[in-house]
């Protein structure tokens, strides 16, 4: 009960309603019972909900002081309202408008920074228009039957209208926040990718160089035309599919080179060369293939690679069997990056299956394109 009651302290706003009901300060209406119910519940909120939250209202006191101004304007607004019994009382106007503009600035500085001279160009001329019309236009009998015919609705329009278009500016810029945000991650987690690849050719290279192995010249220039393809093609958003495929067959190839062909390794293709996809996506699969398959069994290893596919999906499959050893994290890291660069390049459009089974491991991954 000591934890809630400020809830009890702002049940004193039924008296309080009822000594200003009774004194005559405002009438309350016998049918509207309901709106008197709602109006006793966001007044009781009111005064319960800054006692609850006291020590935070210490923390932001001037934002605190800022709300009970406006709250104050607002309570003087009515008071002069009641008070002087006159139909749309422009002294009580002006409060309003100050109260709603105050409102605005304390929960959307922005906003109001960035269109107060629009705010002011349109509602100038509308405000004095209205004092025009209130104070020099005759009696007030006059004056109400100027307004049955004036669309007085016209001074609620400007500021939702241009609400809305510094809620869509702001979402603009949330969109473009994301997407730089993306586009950041990604090249930084290419960059992270292409590292891993060159440290193992580069080792099967060391390993020719010092066997003298006369493969060793073929190796460097494949293994140049792949530097230059992550260099320069693996910054791009997408590169056409014949390219990849390309890159995955020189990487082959300078892996035969080393085995000198003595191994199982099969990658079919059949797919339309009009398709465009990320770089560097299938490399990982490979890489790993390599490393825990045939790099710790030269007799009976093998990697079995297809891709196949059209312009609506790219179907990517590759199988090699392993030994049992224990787990690195660098294949962990790949994979984790290369799940990561799906998800900011086919959100919701990629499907990616690994199975592990009686020493043989399959990765699936489905692409779609639309």
């Amino acid at each position: 009960m000591k934890k809630y009651k400020a809830f009890f302290i702002g049940l004193i706003i039924v008296p309080i309603i009822a000594v200003l009901e009774y004194i005559g300060v405002f009438i309350i209406p016998e049918n509207g019972q309901l709106e008197v119910f709602f109006v006793i519940i966001f007044w009781w909120l009111l005064i319960s909900l800054p006692i609850h939250n006291w020590k935070y209202l210490r923390r932001y006191k001037k934002s605190f002081l800022r709300i009970s101004s406006l709250l104050l304007l607002f309570l003087t607004a009515l008071f002069i309202d009641g008070l002087m019994d006159i139909p749309d009382n422009p002294i009580t106007f002006v409060l309003l408008m100050g109260f709603w503009l105050g409102s605005v600035y304390v929960l959307i500085p922005s906003f109001i920074k960035k269109y107060w001279k629009l705010i002011l160009i349109i509602y100038g001329p509308l405000f004095l228009y209205f004092l025009y019309l209130r104070l020099f236009s005759g009696d007030v009998e006059a004056y109400l039957e100027i307004k049955q015919d004036f669309p007085f609705f016209i001074f609620f329009l400007p500021i939702p209208v241009l609400f809305l278009v510094w809620v869509f500016e702001q979402w603009k810029w949330i969109q473009n926040l994301k997407a730089e945000k993306s586009k950041s991650e990604l090249e930084m987690l290419q960059a992270q990718i292409n590292p891993h690849f060159f440290f193992n050719t580069l080792n099967n290279l060391y390993a020719l160089t010092i066997k003298h192995s006369d493969k060793a010249p073929e190796v460097i220039l494949k293994l140049s035309e792949m530097m230059r393809y992550t260099i320069y093609e693996g910054k791009k958003d997408f590169v056409p599919i014949k390219d990849e495929i390309e890159y995955l067959s020189n990487y082959i190839e300078l892996h035969k080179i080393r085995y000198r062909n003595k191994v199982d390794i099969q990658f079919n293709h059949d797919i339309e060369s009009n398709i465009e996809i990320a770089p560097l996506l299938f490399i990982i699969f490979l890489e790993n293939a390599f490393k825990h398959g045939l790099e710790k069994n030269h007799e009976t290893g093998y990697i079995h690679m297809n891709l196949e596919g059209n312009t609506q999906q790219i179907h990517f499959k590759i199988e090699n069997n392993f030994e049992l050893e224990k787990e690195d994290d660098t294949t962990g890291i790949g994979l984790t990056n290369l799940k990561r660069r799906l998800e900011l390049t086919y959100p919701n459009k990629y499907e990616l299956k690994i199975t592990t089974e009686n020493k043989v491991y399959v990765a699936d991954l489905k692409i779609k394109l639309i």
